[in-house]
């Protein structure tokens, strides 16, 4: 009995360890992903719009994927810094064996 209740514990550990905190970027980005600790950026969207004299961020946290708050839209990141005309988006994400994590989108524009 001990032996089973050891092995439904152990499982029980192994799923709720999957479902800690992370950032899984798009898979378009080609972006990398590190167990330990993540610090990456790539490319997310391009426009054929010309000038990127703005540039404005905005970013969501999670911690241990249970609590996660932000807004790390395009629009947010947009607006943050007035921008109008978007000419290109980056993505970037920070995380440190899946406790906590951070995605901010980046737009560059007029």
């Amino acid at each position: 009995m001990r032996k089973l209740i050891g092995c439904a514990s152990a499982v029980a550990l192994a799923a709720l360890l999957t479902g800690c905190a992370g950032v899984q970027p798009p898979a378009q980005s080609g972006a990398l992903t590190g167990f330990v600790y993540n610090k990456t950026a790539a490319p997310l969207w391009v426009t054929t719009n010309s000038g990127s004299s703005k540039s404005g961020s905005a970013s969501a946290t999670s911690i241990l994927g249970i609590i996660a708050t932000g807004d790390a839209s395009i629009q947010a990141a947009a607006s943050s810094a007035g921008i109008t005309k978007i000419q290109h988006v980056d993505q970037s994400i920070e995380s440190i064996l899946f406790l906590w994590a951070k995605y901010t989108v980046t737009v560059y524009g007029e």
